[in-house]
C-alpha cells in the first residue's frame, strides 16, 4: 500500500473514482455522439472546445499564472496573505458567475423577458467586491487588535512571575 501511495502520489480509491469518472464521461460522449459536442452553426460555442479550450487555457496558462502571484502575495504580505486571497477567491468566482450580466451579455432577451436592463450589474458586482475586501479587512484587523492584547497580556504575565520568583528566598535566607 505504501508503495502504491508512493508511485501513484494517493490511495487506490482516488484510482478508482478517477477510473470511473473517466468512464462514465466516455459512456456519455459514445452515447450522445461526438456531433453532439460541436456547434456547426457557431463555432466558439461548442461543448468540445471549451471543454478541451478551459482544461488547456486552466491548467498551461492559468494555473502557473496565479501560482507564481500566491508565491509572490505569500512572500510581501505573510499572515496577512488570506485576508487578501479570500476575497480575491470570492470576486473571481463572483465574476465567473454573474458575468453574462455584468458584461450586458444577451441584453436584449434579458430585457425583453424582465423589462429590465442589465445595467446595475456591473455596479453591484464592484459594490460586492468592496464589501467582501472590507469584510475581509475588518476581520483582520480585529484579529491583528486581539493578538496584540494576548500578546501584551502574556508579557505582563510574565513579568509578574518573573517578579515574585525573583523576590523568593531559599530556607538559608539567600535569594533563589
Amino acid at each position: 500500500m505504501t508503495t502504491f501511495r508512493a508511485r501513484y502520489g494517493a490511495g487506490p480509491l482516488h484510482l478508482a473514482v478517477t477510473a470511473c469518472c473517466l468512464a462514465l464521461a466516455g459512456a456519455v460522449v459514445l452515447t450522445i455522439g461526438f456531433p453532439a459536442l460541436w456547434n456547426t452553426e457557431t463555432w466558439w460555442q461548442s461543448i468540445g472546445l471549451w471543454f478541451v479550450g478551459a482544461a488547456v487555457v486552466h491548467d498551461a496558462i492559468l494555473f502557473p499564472l496565479y501560482a507564481v502571484l500566491d508565491r509572490t502575495l505569500v512572500a510581501r504580505l505573510g499572515r496577512f496573505v488570506n485576508a487578501v486571497r479570500i476575497p480575491a477567491l470570492g470576486a473571481g468566482l463572483s465574476l465567473l458567475l454573474f458575468a453574462p450580466g455584468i458584461f450586458a451579455h444577451g441584453s436584449e432577451t434579458y430585457e425583453a423577458a424582465t423589462g429590465q436592463t442589465q445595467e446595475p450589474y456591473a455596479m453591484r458586482w464592484l459594490l460586492l467586491v468592496a464589501g467582501m475586501f472590507a469584510a475581509s479587512a475588518a476581520f483582520y484587523g480585529g484579529r491583528e487588535i486581539l493578538r496584540q492584547r494576548r500578546r501584551r497580556n502574556l508579557d505582563v504575565h510574565r513579568a509578574r512571575l518573573h517578579a515574585t520568583t525573583a523576590g523568593r528566598r531559599d530556607s538559608a535566607g539567600r535569594r533563589r
